[in-house]
């Protein structure tokens, strides 16, 4: 007998605005409500309002909380202040990644971790052994008990602020407001973004999460606010080169080779989980690359499909990520290949049903919004 779909506490939310349900990853969620390409461009040129409930919380407080931090991820977070938020992949030892979260500064040295729906039992596990080293920490599974849904787009801050009880436009890009009223529901907003458009992240106790999703799109006044759902959520995350958990990052694949270099802090002065393996990365050189691929040749392709030289003949790596990219109009691909096979204007083939096509290492990221917050 099939397991049954994991329901995020906007399930009946989806069914109300006439979402295709789809099982993503054991959970029961939209894949769209209109259409992928309808709701893409609406959060590239207006607004657009997503149920992302099914990532996972984990709340990290106490004395040696920071200590703890700094050893399991890969990125400062002694820079973190209140209101701030930081990215940062979290390895093993040997470099490849246990998952990449957002960390949440919050108030009395608190902090949320963000982390990606399918590691969510992984990551409490693996944060909470490495816990007990460390003076006084304690590690809290919130996932069951938050909502969180995210509206992204150029008209979001305006949209929000119609119902929000603080100044949004104080809110900078990667930082955040605690204890925000948003139409009489308190709730944690962010403001980082995953499409490549201005947005935020908007959490609240998870049997308040239907109401809130209800009051900013009753907020919406002419500002073209659509319901979406996982599919654009993708296309567009990939036209901004966002990696994705299990595709651009993985057990054997590590945040130098997917080109996120800047977030692993070498300098912090402190022994890291995955420190080792990855300055030896950066001393030796990178076993692959992350690039991005512009297909020359008409083909559509797709994750796991095989990249080869320009010959057509040796066998270099993999797209992590192909498709359509409707606001370029064009078919791209993010794959892993050997690093002198990397520079902007190679030439490699995809292999596509059988038949090996031609396409041209580009710039990354693909696509990236006008006057974009530093």
């Amino acid at each position: 007998m099939a397991e049954e779909l994991k329901k995020t506490p906007l399930y009946e939310t989806h069914v109300k605005y006439g979402g295709r349900i789809i099982d993503f990853s054991g959970w029961a969620l939209p894949v769209q409500f209109s259409s992928i390409k309808e709701e893409h461009h609406a959060c590239r040129n207006a607004a657009a309002l997503w149920d992302v409930s099914d990532m996972g919380e984990l709340l990290v407080e106490g004395p040696g909380a920071l200590d703890l931090l700094q050893f399991l991820l890969v990125n400062d977070i002694a820079k973190g202040y209140p209101g701030r938020v930081i990215y940062s992949p979290m390895c093993y030892p040997n470099g490849g990644v246990v998952d990449d979260m957002m960390v949440v500064c919050l108030k009395d040295g608190k902090y949320l971790l963000v982390i990606n729906a399918g590691n969510i039992d992984k990551d409490y596990e693996w944060v909470s052994v490495a816990a007990r080293y460390f003076q006084g920490v304690t590690v809290k599974n919130l996932s069951k008990d938050v909502a969180e849904v995210a509206l992204q787009g150029p008209n979001s801050e305006r949209i929000l602020q119609r119902t929000a009880k603080y100044p949004l436009n104080e809110i900078k890009y990667y930082h955040g407001a605690e204890n925000v009223d948003v139409g009489g529901i308190d709730t944690l907003i962010t403001r980082t973004g995953y499409t490549g458009e201005d947005g935020f992240e908007i959490y609240c106790k998870a049997s308040e999460g239907p109401a809130l999703f209800d009051i900013i799109m009753e907020a919406d006044d002419g500002d073209g606010l659509v319901p979406a759902g996982l599919g654009c959520r993708d296309t567009l995350r990939f036209e901004a080169s966002m990696p994705l958990y299990g595709q651009e990052l993985d057990q054997n694949h590590g945040p130098l080779e997917a080109g996120l270099g800047r977030f692993v802090a070498f300098q912090k002065g402190t022994y890291f989980a995955g420190s080792k393996a990855l300055m030896g990365q950066r001393e030796k050189g990178l076993p692959a690359k992350l690039v991005g691929l512009d297909m020359i040749e008409k083909g559509v392709p797709r994750m796991g499909y095989k990249v080869f030289d320009e010959a057509g003949t040796k066998e270099l790596g993999y797209v992590t990520t192909g498709s359509y990219a409707p606001t370029l109009d064009k078919f791209l691909a993010m794959a892993f290949v050997p690093v002198d096979q990397s520079p902007i204007g190679t030439k490699a083939r995809i292999e596509i049903r059988g038949k090996k096509h031609l396409a041209e290492v580009v710039k990354m990221p693909f696509y990236k919004r006008e006057g974009k917050k530093k």
